[in-house]
C-alpha cells in the first residue's frame, strides 16, 4: 500500500454528466425515471468486448482481462443482462509513475446524492433532479498483475432496489450509445430537415423495435443540438463577413455582435438602412419571430418585421441566435431598440416562450406582450392529437372559445365547459397555455394596437416575409443571397402596391362623402378594407339607449338580431366613439357599428384623429407641415357636421325645458323668434355680423378686416376712457377681426399644403417610376 495512491474518480462512466448521473434532459414519459441523455462528444469510445465462452457467464473473483477496457466493456455487458447501470467509481495510481493499477465499477445506483450547500443556498434550483442513489452495494474491481493481466479482485452481486425488466434496459444510462450507422442516418434525416421525433420513428422502424436502437429520443435530439452547435461554429466567420461587406456597400447598415467579435458566442444583430426607416413609419406594432429555431430549420435566426401601410410584412432587422440564455435575449432587444432610435413599440408579439418573455417584460416594460395564437394553435394540434382524432369537434370548439367569445366572463365560461366536455380539466400544457391566457387569448388583448385587420380573422404564420426563400434546408452559405431576394421581392411588392394606390381608383358603392374622403386618403387595400365596413352598416340598426347630455349611448345589432347587439358610446362634441368591439383599438379602422352610429347622427366625413397616418397613403410622406394642415382640412370636411350636431343636442335640451311648463314654453317661443331674427341678419350678412350685448351689430364691412365708425360718439370713444358697454363691443369687434385673420391664414396654410403635398406625390410617383426601371432591367438581365 505504500507504494499506491487512492485516486477517486467519481461520474465518468457512462458518459459523465452530474454527480448522480443524471442528464440535464427530461425523457419522456414512456422512459425510465433514472435515464438521462448521453451526450455525444463527452462518451468515453469503449471498444466491444465478448468474453471467451459462455456469453451469460457471471463475474467472479479471480477472472481475467487483457485490459481495464475489457473488464469495463464486460461488466457493463452482464449489467445489461441483469438489469442495472454501471458506472466507474474509484481508483488508485502508482506513486512510482502515476499509471492507474486498480479501477472499480459499480452499480449506478450506488452511494447517496451528495448536497452541496455551498452551490445551492445562494440560487434558486429551477428543476430538481429525481433521487437516483439509494446505497447499492454492487460492484466489481479490478487490479493490474505483473502479467499485464488485469484479474478480478473483488465482486458483490446483490442489490438493494429492484431491477429494470429486458424491454426498458435500453434506457439505462450505460447502455444508451448512438452507434456510427445510426449517427449517419440520423445526419442524413436531419439534413431532409426531419425533427427528433420523426427520425427516432424511423430509426425504430430500421432497428425493428425501441430496444434494439439503443438510445431515446432525447439523445437523438441531443446529438442533433451538437451537431448543429458544430455546424454554427463553422459559420460565424462567414457570418461576419457577410455583414462587414454589407457595411461598405450601405452606409446605413447597423451590425453588433454579443462579446469578442474574434470568438462570438452570442447572438449577432443587423438592420439596413431601409428596415431602419421602415420601423420610423410602421414601428407601432413588432413580431419577433423564432420559428427557424426549431429543429425544421437548420437557421437559428429571428427576424424583427412588422407591417405597412398595404398590410404586407416588412423588415425591421434580423438576429442569428447562437446563445439562446435571458441575458443573450436582452442583449439582442437592448441592441434593436438602440438601432432603432430607442424608440419601443406599442405591442410585440412573439412565440410562446418563458425566456423570451421574461426579456421582453425587462427592455420593453411599457410594451403590450402577445403570444402568437398561430403557434399556439399548432402546438395545440401536437399536444391534443388524440382528442383531434377522437372528437372531430373540438377543433371547431376550441376555435369559438378563444376567438368568437366577446368578454372575458364570456371566454372563462366556455373555456370551463370546453375542459370539462372533453375532459381536459387536468391536462398540464392546457393548464400552461390557461394561465397565460391574457397573452394570446382575443378577448384579453383587443385594446391593444396590433394592426391586424380584423379581431376574429386568423393570423398568418409569423414567419411569411421569409415565407418561399427559407426552407428546411437552407444552410449559411445560401441564406444571404437568399434573404437578398426575399428583400427584393418584398420592396418590389411594396412598389407595386403604391403603383396600384396612386393609379387606379376604386369603385365607390354608396353616395357617402365619408367613402369617397377614405378612398383618397387610404390605400387600396386599407379602402377595400374600410369599405366593407361602411357598407355593411346598412343591414345594422342603431338604436339610442342612454344619453347624459355629453355622451350618447348607442344599441347596434342587424336587423332582427338584438342578441348580438354592440355597444357605441358617442360624444358628440368631441366627435369620438368607442365601440364594445373594440375593433378601431385593434387594428386602426373603425368598425361598422360606430360607422352606423355615424350614419343615424349624420356624421357625413370620417374625423381626422379617426384616419391613422400609418394606413395612409401618405404613411412614407416627409412633409413637415401635413399633420398639422391634414386637421385643418379635416377640420373643413368635418365642420358643417359638428356644427349641425352640436345644435342638435342643444336644441333638444331646450324643447324639453321649454315644454315643461306654460310659461317655460312662452319664453321659450320669446327666444326661438329673436334667434331666427339674428340666424336671418347672419345668413344675409354671409355669417359677417358681430353680437354687442346680445344686439346685433350689422355696421361690420363686408370682408371683416376693419369697422366702420359713423356716429361721433364713436370717434370720440377712440379717444376718451371707454363705458363697460362700450369695452365688450370693442372686444367683441376686435376678437372678430382676429378670427377672420386666422381663418385667412388656414387658408393660405392649406393652400401651402397642397402645393407641398403635390410635390410630395410627383416625388413618390418618380421614385416608383424609378424602381420600375430598376426591376425591369434587372429581369431583361
Amino acid at each position: 500500500m505504500d507504494n499506491e495512491v487512492i485516486e477517486f474518480d467519481i461520474g465518468l462512466g457512462g458518459g459523465g454528466g452530474s454527480e448522480d448521473g443524471d442528464g440535464d434532459d427530461v425523457l419522456d414519459e414512456e422512459n425510465v425515471a433514472n435515464c438521462s441523455p448521453v451526450i455525444d462528444g463527452n462518451v468515453a469510445t469503449v471498444r466491444s468486448y465478448s468474453p471467451q465462452g459462455d456469453l451469460d457467464l457471471e463475474p467472479y473473483e479471480g477472472m481475467e482481462f487483457e485490459s481495464e477496457e475489457a473488464a469495463k466493456a464486460f461488466y457493463n455487458s452482464y449489467a445489461r443482462r441483469v438489469g442495472f447501470s454501471t458506472r466507474v467509481s474509484s481508483s488508485r495510481r502508482s506513486r512510482k509513475d502515476g499509471a492507474i493499477i486498480q479501477r472499480s465499477f459499480v452499480c449506478a445506483k450506488e452511494g447517496f446524492r451528495n448536497l452541496n450547500e455551498k452551490r445551492t443556498k445562494d440560487r434558486e434550483i429551477k428543476r430538481p433532479r429525481t433521487v437516483t442513489r439509494v446505497g447499492c452495494k454492487a460492484a466489481l474491481s479490478v487490479k493490474i498483475q505483473d502479467s499485464g493481466m488485469w484479474v478480478v479482485s473483488n465482486f458483490v452481486k446483490e442489490h438493494n432496489h429492484e431491477l429494470v425488466p429486458p424491454d426498458q434496459v435500453h434506457c439505462l444510462r450505460s447502455h444508451r450509445q448512438i452507434s456510427g450507422p445510426a449517427k449517419t442516418l440520423i445526419d442524413t434525416l436531419q439534413a431532409a430537415g426531419m425533427g427528433p421525433r420523426r427520425i427516432m420513428s424511423a430509426l425504430i422502424k430500421e432497428y425493428g423495435g425501441i430496444s434494439k436502437v439503443g438510445f431515446t429520443e432525447v439523445d437523438c435530439r441531443n446529438y442533433m443540438r451538437n451537431n448543429r452547435q458544430r455546424s454554427l461554429e463553422g459559420d460565424i466567420q462567414l457570418l461576419l463577413d457577410c455583414l462587414k461587406q454589407m457595411t461598405i456597400q450601405n452606409p446605413g447598415f447597423f451590425y453588433a455582435v454579443q462579446g469578442d467579435e474574434g470568438q462570438c458566442t452570442g447572438n449577432v444583430f443587423w438592420a439596413d438602412s431601409k428596415a431602419r426607416a421602415n420601423f420610423n413609419y410602421f414601428g407601432d406594432t413588432v413580431t419577433f419571430d423564432t420559428t427557424y429555431r426549431s429543429n425544421r430549420y437548420r437557421l437559428p435566426f429571428a427576424p424583427f418585421t412588422g407591417v405597412n401601410h398595404h398590410g404586407q410584412p416588412v423588415l425591421f432587422g434580423c438576429a442569428f441566435l447562437i446563445n439562446e440564455s435571458e441575458a443573450s435575449f436582452i442583449w439582442l432587444f437592448k441592441t434593436w431598440l438602440a438601432a432603432m432610435s430607442g424608440q419601443p413599440p406599442l405591442s410585440m408579439t412573439t412565440d410562446h416562450d418563458a425566456v423570451i418573455r421574461s426579456a421582453i417584460v425587462q427592455v420593453f416594460p411599457e410594451t403590450r406582450h402577445r403570444f402568437c395564437k398561430w403557434h399556439i394553435f399548432k402546438k395545440c394540434q401536437e399536444k391534443l392529437s388524440h382528442v383531434f382524432l377522437e372528437h372531430p369537434n373540438f377543433e371547431a370548439d376550441f376555435h369559438k372559445c378563444v376567438n368568437l367569445t366577446e368578454s372575458t366572463e364570456e371566454f372563462e365560461s366556455c373555456w370551463l365547459s370546453l375542459v370539462d366536455k372533453y375532459e381536459l380539466r387536468d391536462h398540464d400544457w392546457l393548464q400552461v397555455i390557461y394561465l397565460d391566457r391574457r397573452q394570446w387569448v382575443q378577448v384579453y388583448l383587443r385594446d391593444a394596437f396590433f394592426a391586424e385587420m380584423s379581431i376574429t380573422q386568423r393570423s398568418d404564420s409569423m414567419n411569411s416575409y421569409f415565407d418561399g426563400y427559407v426552407n428546411a434546408s437552407t444552410n449559411l452559405n445560401q441564406f444571404f443571397k437568399l434573404y437578398e431576394k426575399a428583400v427584393e421581392s418584398r420592396t418590389e411588392k411594396e412598389v407595386k402596391a403604391d403603383y396600384d394606390t396612386m393609379n387606379t381608383f376604386p369603385v365607390l358603392k354608396t353616395p357617402s362623402p365619408m367613402e369617397k374622403q377614405a378612398s383618397e386618403v387610404y390605400t387600396k387595400k386599407l379602402f377595400m378594407r374600410f369599405q366593407e365596413e361602411l357598407v355593411a352598416t346598412l343591414t345594422f340598426m342603431a338604436n339610442k339607449v342612454e344619453d347624459d347630455g355629453l355622451v350618447t349611448t348607442y344599441q347596434v345589432a342587424k336587423f332582427g338580431d338584438d342578441h348580438s347587439a354592440y355597444y357605441v358610446r358617442f360624444n358628440v362634441l368631441e366627435m369620438k366613439a368607442t365601440c364594445s368591439c373594440q375593433m378601431f383599438e385593434f387594428s386602426g379602422l373603425l368598425c361598422r357599428h360606430v360607422l352606423a352610429v355615424f350614419r343615424v347622427t349624420n356624421v357625413l366625413t370620417l374625423p381626422s384623429h379617426y384616419i391613422l397616418k400609418r394606413w395612409s397613403r401618405s404613411a412614407k410622406s416627409s412633409v413637415a407641415l401635413e399633420d398639422r394642415v391634414a386637421d385643418v382640412i379635416n377640420y373643413y370636411l368635418e365642420s358643417h357636421t359638428v356644427r349641425y350636431n352640436m345644435l342638435r343636442h342643444e336644441a333638444f335640451k331646450f324643447v324639453e325645458e321649454g315644454g315643461e311648463t306654460v310659461d317655460s314654453f312662452t319664453v321659450a317661443m320669446a327666444a326661438l323668434e329673436e334667434a331666427s331674427k339674428k340666424i336671418f341678419l347672419a345668413v344675409k350678412h354671409d355669417g359677417r355680423i358681430s353680437l354687442v350685448n346680445g344686439h346685433c351689430r350689422e355696421n361690420l364691412t363686408r370682408n371683416g378686416v376693419h369697422a366702420n365708425y359713423n356716429s361721433e360718439d364713436e370717434q370720440r370713444s377712440l379717444a376718451c376712457p371707454l363705458s363697460e358697454d362700450d369695452m365688450d363691443t370693442k372686444i367683441q369687434e376686435l376678437s372678430y377681426q382676429l378670427d377672420c385673420a386666422n381663418q385667412n391664414c388656414e387658408v393660405y396654410r392649406a393652400n401651402l399644403y397642397s402645393v407641398l403635398k403635390d410635390i410630395d406625390d410627383h416625388k413618390q410617383q418618380l421614385s416608383i417610376n424609378v424602381q420600375s426601371i430598376k426591376l425591369s432591367l434587372k429581369d431583361d438581365l
